[in-house]
């Protein structure tokens, strides 16, 4: 198989989304201007730069019309969005807030999921998320018919069920990554041997 992504545009979505596996599911709560919340997830999302600032990134396809879809507008209007961690425990409900609604449409509510309030930010946060990140709007970029959002991480909390000696430890984590269609992945972590390291 030898593909020319310029000959591949319609097949283009599948293609990597079958091949850059698997990957984090950015879980974006927003509350509109208006004051409506909004939950989506997004599968091309990642961290940027770890420190002065923190910075994280999601992209959103923009409507046929070239409009934002909720998530995008209400973070550029009010300048704040939420990030909730995927765990196995929550992943059918993620999977809900993926479908194509109504713009203005509460997903929490659609799904049937408790908020609570961020504390530096105004957005909401799934409640049951066992680790979230609360985000200011850093900048946004317009790639094609996309728009990256990025984000400074103003705060993070995470679930004690995740530390191990006060520090988080990656094996308590369920977390799911995203593949592609209806697939997701469970994560599985396990260690290599790193004997260059120690020199």
């Amino acid at each position: 198989m030898d593909i020319d992504p310029e000959s591949a545009v319609d097949e283009m979505y599948r293609l990597l989304t079958s091949l850059i596996i698997p990957r984090p599911i950015g879980w974006v709560s927003t509350r509109s201007a208006d004051g409506v919340d909004n939950l989506a997830p997004f599968s091309f999302y990642m961290g940027v730069i770890e420190a002065e600032p923190p910075v994280v990134m999601f992209s959103v396809e923009q409507r046929p019309d070239g409009t934002l879809k909720d998530s995008a507008r209400n973070a550029v209007e009010t300048e704040a969005f939420g990030l909730n961690l995927v765990t196995a425990d929550l992943v059918e409900q993620m999977d809900r807030t993926s479908e194509s609604v109504e713009p203005g449409t509460d997903e929490f509510e659609i799904v049937g999921l408790e908020r609570r309030e961020a504390t530096t930010v105004d957005v909401p946060l799934v409640a049951a998320a066992k680790a979230t990140m609360e985000c200011t709007l850093h900048d946004t970029m317009d790639i094609g018919d996309h728009t990256v959002v990025f984000g400074h991480i103003e705060r993070i909390h995470v679930d004690d069920s995740l530390l191990t000696d006060g520090k988080i430890d990656v094996t308590k984590i369920d977390a799911v990554g995203r593949l592609t269609g209806s697939y997701y992945a469970n994560l599985e972590p396990f260690q290599v041997d790193r004997p260059w390291k120690e020199t």
